[in-house]
């Protein structure tokens, strides 16, 4: 698991008061941002993580690198009580990444999350601006994940971010994601499910995201390979009894290989045919001295 220090910019503008996502944007996040914490301090004891504003008077660090969730809930709740403003996105890359250089312990690799709930609009937020940031990031070994929320973040073609994104990248360590309201799924999990934690993700996590991501009512035999549960309503039942139906397979096959080598081994036991107690056996001959010569 990747062995990282975390800094997650999360959007205090005016636009997370909207309810696309319920019961508002910043609530949603606010979850999302405690599953990313999550996720990232249980894939390594090591890792820390920190978070800032993005909007407000201006871009401000509510808490540097911790390992306690209370800091970071602390730290969500200071957030929305400064609602307002728009969000500068430059601005705040860069005190992320003042605040990534003094990390306490230098062996932590470097990376950027930023929540983003609002268009990214401002005198700085052109596509030469944020190449040049790019580079600046790149060059210090720092990674980005971008995730969009809300409706009309980014609107066209080629998208600013996912531009920046992609300049930042190296050897697939940043990510541009974005999750499109959904009434069914909660930001979190969309989250967790994402690109953007699969180096976070063991095994079970794993399997977890893929059939979230990939099950459903019109798919080959249904719900069945998850005992009826559906993968979309509650992911990790429908993980467990996946995993308890593959267990009792294998057992069923175990068994039926036994007991079809039992059946087909040609080796039986031979009987040996032993003297019994009653059959009686002859005495042996006793040598007689043989006769003086005359």
């Amino acid at each position: 698991m990747p062995l990282e220090a975390t800094m997650m910019i999360v959007d205090n503008s005016e636009y997370m008061r909207n309810g696309d996502y319920g019961p508002t944007r910043f609530d949603a996040m606010a979850d999302a941002v405690n599953a990313v914490f999550t996720m990232k301090t249980d894939s390594n004891p090591e890792n820390s993580v920190g978070v800032m504003t993005l909007a407000g008077k201006a871009p401000e660090v509510l808490v540097t690198h911790t390992r306690e969730l209370g800091h970071i809930a602390q730290a969500a709740y200071s957030a929305k009580t400064k609602l307002g403003g728009a969000v500068d996105i430059p601005t705040a890359l860069n005190v992320a990444q003042l605040a990534l250089k003094h990390r306490q312990n230098k062996n932590l690799r470097q990376r950027i999350v930023l929540f983003l709930g609002s268009p990214p609009e401002g005198p700085a937020c052109d596509d030469k601006s944020f190449q040049r940031l790019a580079k600046k990031l790149k060059k210090n070994n720092i990674a980005v994940d971008v995730i969009a929320f809300g409706d009309g973040i980014e609107d066209g073609e080629t998208p600013v971010l996912k531009t920046f994104v992609d300049a930042v990248n190296s050897g697939d360590n940043s990510h541009y994601f974005i999750a499109p309201p959904d009434p069914r799924r909660l930001l979190s999990d969309l989250v967790v499910s994402s690109p953007v934690l699969a180096g976070d993700r063991g095994d079970r996590d794993q399997t977890m995201a893929d059939i979230t991501n990939t099950a459903g009512p019109s798919g080959e035999g249904g719900f069945e390979d998850y005992g009826g549960i559906d993968p979309t309503l509650d992911p990790e039942l429908a993980m467990v009894m996946r995993m308890s139906m593959e267990e009792e397979r294998a057992r069923q096959r175990a068994r039926e290989q036994a007991a079809a080598a039992s059946s087909s081994d040609p080796t039986q036991p031979v009987a040996t045919s032993t003297p019994s107690a009653s059959t009686p056996v002859p005495p042996t001959p006793t040598p007689q001295p043989a006769a003086p010569a005359s």
